[in-house]
């Protein structure tokens, strides 16, 4: 549905601002360096990744906001933009619903109004008639559970409400494509939490299209459909939030989303079993995911805390990979226990169930299941 081919912006040094701080001085900076993927139709794809890395200059891009230096953006059969054909079609013509950070919620109107404006600012030979844009008003403020307030000064409204009035507001003129640009990092930490399934409700209940825009790894986790890693203005990874999170294409990957430790070392043969051995300098370890790295090749072994195992008994040979150490700190964090233990120079986290809970000084001994350790490319 939407198609990004080869996306390259560059701020120059000599331009007066850059996202709102003075370049003066600077050199030139590449907000996005080749950027093409796809959105399929109903999906949320969610473009996740550091300050700085890209994402928001890439969802301007869609919306016309920012003018890429080459490449295309083309929304089914329509171009919005062509570098090479000089083709650049204005942000109030693109017809593309957007939800903002900072909500703009207009504080002199209504509930209401701030709906239907969308609608009432439409050209007149497009425009719906009252009726129809009372109808549809409506119809969005049910959906978003709003219709009781649909008289209510939009200042009156709570964090929760105000995001809920800016996405109806978005999508009240039923466009194809929806860009959400961290709509709910304004929200408290419990009403972030449960915003997340009521938009992920709203999306699949109206069959939106959205491009969604965040740094928080466990907000793209819950919403995505598809998620776009990015790292200095480059995609380092797109793919179902499980095979993100389980089987990350590169060390960045592995350390942004989640958490994680990482060992570097070697790849040695898989033996008879497909198990592939590394040599790392606390051990070896086998895996069943070596992201196809030939043998000898450096690489990083990433294994997530809550997959290690971590006990006061050895099991010797009834496991693969058992290393021994001694516990160094522990946190108790609610719904489980994080230990960190040392194993020869290196640190490792471990997270258990709440009822586990052991001294720091003890000997213990980790397990780690060959399916759950991931070995990736060392990247420069």
């Amino acid at each position: 549905m939407l198609k990004l081919e080869n996306l390259v912006k560059v701020y120059s040094a000599g331009q007066a601002r850059w996202r709102g701080k003075s370049t003066t001085g600077r050199a030139a900076v590449l907000a996005l360096d080749g950027v093409s993927l796809e959105v399929q139709e109903g999906e949320l794809f969610t473009l996740l990744g550091p300050s700085g890395c890209g994402k928001t200059t890439t969802l301007r891009s869609i919306a016309g906001l920012e003018r890429p230096d080459s490449g295309s953006i083309r929304l089914k059969d329509t171009t919005f933009f062509d570098g090479a054909r000089r083709v650049n079609v204005p942000a109030n013509s693109r017809n593309l619903g957007m939800a903002f950070q900072s909500y703009a919620i207009w504080p002199h109107m209504t509930v209401f109004h701030n709906v239907a404006f969308p609608l009432e600012v439409m050209p007149r030979r497009t425009r719906p008639g009252r009726a129809e844009i009372k109808q549809r008003v409506m119809r969005i403020l049910e959906v978003t559970e709003l219709h009781n307030l649909a008289d209510r000064p939009a200042t009156k409204l709570s964090g929760g409400q105000q995001q809920r009035l800016a996405l109806a507001r978005a999508i009240v003129n039923e466009p194809e494509l929806v860009l959400l640009d961290e709509p709910l990092s304004n929200l408290d930490a419990k009403l972030r939490e449960s915003m997340r399934f009521e938009l992920k409700r709203l999306q699949r209940e109206l069959g939106l299209t959205a491009v969604y825009v965040t740094h928080d790894q466990s907000e793209a986790l819950v919403l995505s459909s598809r998620i776009a890693v990015m790292k200095d203005g480059v995609i380092m990874q797109i793919d179902k939030p499980r095979e993100i999170y389980t089987n990350p294409a590169n060390e960045f990957v592995a350390e942004f989303v989640g958490v994680s430790n990482f060992i570097p070392g070697h790849v040695d043969a898989p033996n008879d079993e497909g198990l592939t051995k590394i040599t790392t300098n606390e051990g070896v370890l086998w895996a069943t995911r070596t992201a196809n790295l030939p043998r000898g090749s450096k690489a990083v072994v990433s294994v997530r805390p809550e997959n290690i195992e971590i006990s006061t008994v050895e099991r010797g040979g009834a496991v693969r990979n058992e290393w021994r150490g001694s516990v160094v700190t522990r946190a108790f964090l609610g719904d489980c226990v994080d230990h960190v233990v040392s194993v020869g120079k290196v640190e490792v986290r471990v997270r258990s169930n709440p009822s586990v809970s052991i001294r720091p000084g003890t000997e213990v001994f980790l397990c780690i299941e060959p399916p759950n350790v991931t070995v990736v490319p060392q990247l420069d």
